[in-house]
């Protein structure tokens, strides 16, 4: 009687899962898989988004530090409006208290008699431009996905009022820079209107001719 009972428990033990119960697991592992693959998808999307973001706003940083680093190093700065062409009348020194959307200068080591030669940024369908000809070619300095909606240039003690001898101002650039930067699509290359990334910016940069000039 004793063995018989042993027998009967063994097998009752050895019984498997039933399917109602392997229905159940299974259903609960496939909410939990679809519920982490989808956050793990929306992480790898929101770090790429940020990763193009970086790529566009370091496109920005690099393109800024560029035009304070050849203006410190110009001189004769003229600042107008971004449709001005005439060679002579770029290399012509002129501030701008009130503002402009161009600005042109003798960069480091051009001649000052040759007036076709200037250094020329300007505004322009919401990109920089960027010309070493006088404005006889350009091209942009900012990347597409930049939109930049504001772009204002202040000049102060470019021109000499002294008789040509100088005045009592170092020439100084003012930059003011404001628009928009974003990255486009999601992690499976889908580019819409709500997969868009977009964030602000306002930029201010001030350059000092390092040439004495007083």
């Amino acid at each position: 009687m004793y063995i018989q009972n042993t027998q009967h428990y063994t097998q009752h033990g050895q019984r498997g899962f039933t399917l109602v119960e392997m229905m159940v697991a299974v259903s609960l592992f496939a909410i939990v898989m679809t519920v982490s693959v989808g956050a793990l998808l929306s992480m790898v999307d929101a770090n790429r988004k940020a990763q193009a973001l970086q790529s566009v706003m370091n496109n920005l940083n690099v393109a800024l530090d560029g035009m304070v680093r050849n203006i410190r190093m110009g001189n004769g700065y003229h600042c107008g409006s971004a449709d001005e062409t005439s060679k002579p009348g770029l290399s012509t020194r002129r501030d701008c208290v009130s503002g402009g959307e161009l600005l042109a200068f003798e960069a480091f080591g051009n001649s000052a008699n040759d007036t076709g030669d200037q250094w020329v940024y300007w505004f322009e369908n919401g990109r920089i431009y960027k010309s070493e000809d006088g404005r006889s070619t350009g091209l942009p300095i900012t990347a597409p996905e930049i939109q930049i909606d504001y772009f204002q240039v202040f000049v102060t003690g470019a021109e000499n009022t002294l008789n040509d001898g100088g005045d009592t101002t170092q020439p100084k650039v003012v930059l003011t820079i404001q628009g928009t930067a974003g990255a486009e699509g999601n992690a499976f290359g889908v580019i819409g209107d709500d997969e868009n990334v977009r964030t602000t910016f306002n930029i201010q940069a001030v350059a000092s001719q390092r040439l004495l000039d007083l």
